[in-house]
């Protein structure tokens, strides 16, 4: 799911969201804060006080919306430490072949959305789109919920750390085109940044890693959190991409309009 527009965002980070979050019954037992490589305890930090305003400008409306989560999974691989995407089949009716966390929809099984249900989805999600073992990650911190106005989704970012990695894959081609890790590095990279306007009128941060141009809702969240956990570098804002013809033809489902 890749839509929102996150660049819009506060720069002040405030004990507000992890407050927030605690009112989620159930979750404190889904999440175990301890135990992370030193790298990491930035994000773990950001993640625990960062609020939906600094995330992004679409935050969930009082009332409707579909409850989603994604798995926004660390993990340490040959290039050091990485992040776990996905891309969606290119056969998918929105936001097809895009760059994406693993993730999708609460099903009943989950539990409840206001408690440890989203980490459950995010986590069974990962599992039937990579083949990762649930049982490996480590749910180390929760954002608070996004939402893509297009699908009326209300997102919760979950984040994990691959404490005990398996082989992933596609599981089901018709859902998961591939399945691929990007070295921070490489997300942290001037070079590899930029900004994307989609002829719809949105305009968001974006990644060229892995062969494949990163943006939309996936990007967003990468982008502020990078930020906000201190490891972002220094990059030209004034860089702007657009997507190829392929690609554009793929997206616009996907896209909202006059969204700037």
């Amino acid at each position: 799911m890749d839509t929102a527009d996150t660049t819009d965002a506060a720069d002040t980070v405030g004990a507000a969201g992890m407050a927030g979050r605690a009112g989620r019954a159930g979750m404190a037992g889904a999440i175990e804060r301890d135990g992370l490589p030193e790298w990491l305890l930035p994000v773990r930090s950001a993640a625990e006080t960062v609020q939906a305003e600094q995330l992004s400008r679409y935050l969930p409306p009082a009332e409707g919306g579909r409850p989603s989560a994604v798995l926004m999974l660390f993990g340490e691989g040959p290039a050091g430490p990485d992040l776990l995407l996905i891309e969606r089949a290119r056969s998918l009716r929105s936001h097809a072949g895009q760059p994406s966390f693993p993730g999708g929809a609460l099903d009943p099984e989950d539990g409840d959305p206001a408690g440890a249900g989203p980490v459950a989805a995010a986590l069974r999600e990962a599992e039937e789109e990579t083949g990762l073992d649930p049982s490996g990650v480590q749910v180390f911190a929760v954002l608070p919920d996004l939402y893509i106005p297009v699908s009326r989704f209300v997102v919760t970012p979950v984040l994990g750390w691959w404490r005990q990695e398996t082989p992933v894959a596609p599981v089901d081609l018709g859902e998961t085109g591939a399945v691929f890790r990007v070295p921070l590095s490489e997300l942290t990279d001037p070079a590899n940044r930029a900004r994307l306007r989609h002829p719809s009128g949105f305009v968001g941060p974006a990644f060229e890693v892995a062969d494949r141009l990163v943006w939309g809702f996936t990007a967003g969240v990468i982008d502020r959190m990078l930020h906000f956990s201190g490891l972002e570098r220094p990059w030209d804002t004034t860089r702007t991409l657009s997507l190829s013809e392929d690609a554009l033809g793929l997206s616009y489902e996907g896209v909202p309009r006059a969204q700037a």
